[in-house]
This record gives structure tokens, sequence and C-alpha cells, in this order.
């Protein structure tokens, strides 16, 4: 059952305040996104609507997660980061704030962090949009729906599955699940990925050329969040989602502040306009992402194709983040050399 516990993700020590006034501070301020749909919601809903009226330019700094990481890790010394806010996941939050990278977000100039559904609430960054790993599939090709994570290793998909790179250590998590491991030990999900390597399983670089490959029906059967199963059914994909009965695998994406940004007081108005409830229904609408504060409302028909039920919200199975930090290095090599290679 997720927890405020399981959900949380350590303090981050507080970092030094800025030296300039706040009104001294920049008007404008760069963004660290994925870019693609993400980042083209973020203009719509944020960057024009909400910040342009308050005078902060924003731009965008796109590169994938583990880019994004990496450049966060090694500016932590420089006197200046290249990004004021820091689109990330909740495994690499963990690992910035163990890391002491990001700054402790203040509720005085982060006020809707008041609306913020509790179980979310972290001192370092806030929570965006989230949404759960289910196993995407063709109906037209998997004729018996899907019900586990393991049935992505079922033989008779030989050659259809197909996995987003840029998910790496979501798909070993998702996988171990289906393997029957724990959150602990990757074992059994290794060697169940190992033998799916043998069925020819095909990677691509982005969860857009997963789609793309979906809508050829070069794919039949992936693992995927249910918001972007949801986006890509609306733009016609032959998808369908199905929750695993074991318990799904929950995603958080969230937002910080380097503690070296040139621009906190532009930085911490940003966070506070990605929790504004019409922009957070924006992407539910276009994305499939469900809201993390109470006064986002959506529509009855849109809440029931993108949210779980109370029981499976219950079953929910969250990642250990000190595990996925620890063995970070590993994984990857894992998923890289072994899998991939």
């Amino acid at each position: 059952m997720v927890t405020r516990r399981t959900l949380m993700a350590g303090s981050a020590a507080l970092g030094l305040a800025g030296t300039l006034p706040a009104r001294a501070q920049s008007a404008s301020i760069v963004v660290g996104t994925w870019g693609g749909d993400y980042g083209a919601l973020l203009q719509q809903n944020i960057d024009v609507p909400l910040m342009k009226p308050q005078g902060i330019e924003v731009s965008q700094d796109i590169a994938n997660q583990d880019p994004r990481r990496t450049k966060l890790i090694a500016e932590r010394t420089s006197r200046r980061a290249s990004m004021d806010v820091a689109c990330i996941n909740d495994i690499d939050s963990y690992m910035l704030s163990q890391l002491g990278v990001l700054e402790t977000v203040p509720g005085a100039e982060v006020p809707r962090l008041s609306q913020v559904i509790d179980v979310f609430k972290k001192p370092h960054s806030i929570p965006h949009i989230y949404s759960a790993l289910v196993v995407l599939y063709n109906p037209s090709k998997v004729t018996t729906p899907p019900t586990r994570y393991s049935d992505i290793f079922d033989p008779k998909y030989k050659g259809r599955v197909g996995f987003s790179d840029i998910l790496w250590n979501f798909n070993m998590a998702g996988a171990n699940i289906g393997a029957g491991g724990t959150s602990t030990d990757f074992t059994k999900g290794k060697a169940a990925l190992m033998d799916l390597k043998k069925l020819q399983p095909k990677v691509y670089p982005s969860n857009e050329t997963l789609a793309a490959a979906l809508k050829s029906e070069e794919v039949w059967i992936s693992m995927m969040w249910l918001a972007r199963g949801f986006m890509w059914k609306q733009a016609g994909i032959p998808v369908e989602m199905a929750i695993p009965e074991e318990g799904a695998l929950p995603i958080l994406f969230e937002a910080g502040v380097p503690k070296n940004s040139r621009a906190k007081d532009g930085a911490f108005k940003y966070l506070n306009a990605m929790l504004d409830p019409q922009a957070q229904v924006a992407f539910a609408q276009k994305m499939g992402y469900v809201p993390t504060v109470k006064d986002a409302k959506l529509p009855a028909d849109l809440a029931k194709q993108i949210s779980l039920t109370e029981a499976q919200q219950a079953k929910l199975r969250p990642l250990d983040y000190a595990t996925m930090q620890e063995q970070q290095a590993a994984f990857n090599d894992f998923w890289n050399k072994e899998f991939k290679g």
C-alpha cells in the first residue's frame, strides 16, 4: 500500500539563500525538461499564460532524464546552475536530495503546496503529475488481455515486445515485479529479462518512437505509463491498458530548484504555477497524468480512464528509492551491456 513513508524521499539539507534580494533576481528562468509533449504542455499551460503575465520569460533546457541528472550533479559545486527548475522523476528526486543538490521548497513562496495531496509532499520538490506502469497491448494482436507484468515474457510475443529506452530503470522494476522479485532484490527480474532477450525484444530510443512502433504494429505489447497509453489511444494508436493484478508500479513526476539557481524567486513562482489546478487538468486531458493537488477536478469520464480504483491504489508497488540509488550504475550496466548488448 502507498503510504507517506514509502513516497517520502528524505529531507534535503537547507541551501544557502541567494545573495541578491528577491526583486533583483533575473526575470528569466531556465526549465530543464523532457521536451516533447511534456515540454509543449508546460509552454501552453504554464510558461505563457501563468509566467509571462508575471514578467518572467521561460526557456527550456531539453534533455532526457539521465543527462539532466548528470548535469545537476556535476554543477552542484558551481557558482551557478545552468537551469533554475529541474523536472525530474521520483527516483532522481530522491538521489538529488540525498546529494544536497535541491533547495528546500519554502511554503511561503510556493503557497499552492497547501493543496498538494498529503502523501505526495516532500521537502525538496513539488509533485507535478503521477501515473502507474501498466501493460500496454494491441487488442487485435493480443487477443487475451494481459493481467500481469509477466505476460510480456510469453514466447508467443517473440519479436513483438517493445520498450522505451529512457524508461530503462522502470522497465527493469516492472519486469522484476513480474518475475516475482522484491523491491530490494532484482535477481529474478534480471534473469527474466535475459530469457526475454532470446525472444528478440525491441528497444526504442524514446516514448515517441515506441508509440510509432505500436501504431505500425511492429510492437504488440509493452510496459508503459497508463497516462501514455491513454494519450496514444486518443491519438488513434491501437492500444489498450491492463493494470497488473499483482500491483502496479507508481511514477511521480516532480520539479525542484537547484541550490545554486541564479533565479530562485522566479523558479519558486514556476513551481507554484505547476501546481495550478487548471494547468494540471490540462495535462490530464492531453497526457492522461493524474493531478497531485486536491482542488484539480477532473471530468468523471476522464477520471475513469486515467485513475486507479481504490483497490488498485492499495496494491501499488512503490520503488525502494535507496536500492535504486545504490544500484543505479549496476542496473544501468545490466540494461545497456547485458540486456541490450
